[in-house]
């Protein structure tokens, strides 16, 4: 088997008629990945709300579109397709509103917990909802080329993943983050967590510790996490976000082996955050002498927003078969999450203690 790296997919196809695109919130992320990906999808965006009047009229007039004066001008937008920026707390309140059948995307967490996820899984079913959750990884370039490769078997059997991260992320950008309890896995990781279940599907269990630093007062920084598959799988997660003693042994990758090929994986958006660098993805294909680089297309923000907002449209015009990343689905990550903390909080196997001369 040949292994062509031109061949992977990397880019979802676009709808033929996409849908109007109705956003509820004007935070960063909207300005910062949300509208440039529909531009350049060429996804039409009928107008965003945000109870912040002056907030969302200046997003708007940044980016030439309509900000809506009321949440009721918002959900009167017909065959809309509506993203929700909004805080985890927001999603089921807002969720309760939409029209009955309509399509949405929720920004990820789904929830702030897994009570959360429940209910907004509730609000879905009784309102036919079709909804999916912004696990945007999934749908990075470097990922759907690896998830090609790994369906075309050109890796064999996945039967090792390690995650591998040591860095300095700024948690200060983010200053709504203070104060909460759960950060690292619930906010960051979490997307690990999902990419993997869409990789190798739900572990058994998990064993974690997610901890903070003496340097700082947020909640969790720091996560190591083994997911159990069985007997065959080994599937690792160590994250530091306070490796900060420059970029020289910093790393954000994954490795991931198979029983007849490997693949690498740099994150580089998380490296000299927000400035990032280049992802990269290379492959030791089956009977491969060598290391392949793939040619990336693109880059996990905005990119794999695209992607993503291009599987709801397709699917909401029935050019699509699966919502990827579903609301059905993606409780099964917030339950992954939630075991995760479970895990962190109950007390370690006790090692036994020297006996007594």
């Amino acid at each position: 088997m040949t292994f062509d790296p031109k061949s992977l997919r990397q880019w979802w196809p676009n709808p033929s008629k996409p849908r109007p695109i109705v956003i509820f919130g004007a935070g960063s992320i909207v300005g910062d990945a949300h509208l440039p990906a529909y531009k350049q999808g060429g996804f039409p965006v009928a107008g965003l709300y945000d109870p912040n009047a002056e907030k969302a009229a200046a997003l708007a007039a940044q980016w030439g579109i309509r900000a809506f004066t009321s949440e009721a001008e918002a959900l009167a937008v017909e065959g809309a397709i509506f993203d929700l920026a909004t805080p985890p707390a927001a999603h089921a309140t807002i969720l309760s509103k939409l029209p009955r059948g309509s399509h949405a995307l929720i920004q990820k967490p789904m929830g702030s917990d897994l009570n959360g996820a429940s209910d907004i899984l509730r609000v879905c079913r009784e309102r036919d909802i079709k909804a999916a959750v912004n696990f945007q990884l999934r749908f990075a370039p470097m990922m759907l080329a690896l998830y090609d490769a790994v369906n075309k078997g050109y890796l064999g059997e996945v039967v090792d993943f390690d995650a591998w991260l040591a860095l300095a992320t700024p948690w200060g950008l983010w200053p709504f983050l203070k104060g909460l309890p759960r950060i690292e896995i619930a906010m960051h990781s979490i997307h690990y967590l999902d990419f993997i279940r869409g990789l190798l599907g739900n572990p058994r269990g998990v064993h974690a510790k997610t901890i903070g630093h003496p340097n700082h007062d947020v909640a969790q920084t720091r996560t190591a996490a083994i997911l159990d598959y069985g007997d065959k799988v080994r599937c690792v997660l160590s994250v530091n976000h306070d490796h900060d003693f420059g970029r020289k042994f910093q790393a954000c990758e994954f490795r991931i082996a198979g029983t007849k090929g490997a693949a690498y994986v740099k994150l580089g958006v998380n490296l000299d955050y927000p400035r990032g660098e280049p992802d990269e993805l290379w492959i030791r294909p089956e009977d491969g002498s060598d290391w392949v680089e793939v040619k990336l297309d693109g880059a996990w923000f905005p990119d794999a927003f695209v992607n993503r907002m291009a599987n709801l449209q397709r699917f909401a015009s029935g050019e699509d078969q699966e919502l990827i990343g579903s609301v059905e689905d993606a409780w099964q990550t917030m339950a992954l999450v939630e075991a995760a903390y479970q895990s962190s909080a109950a007390p370690a196997t006790p090692i036994a203690e020297l006996p007594k001369a």
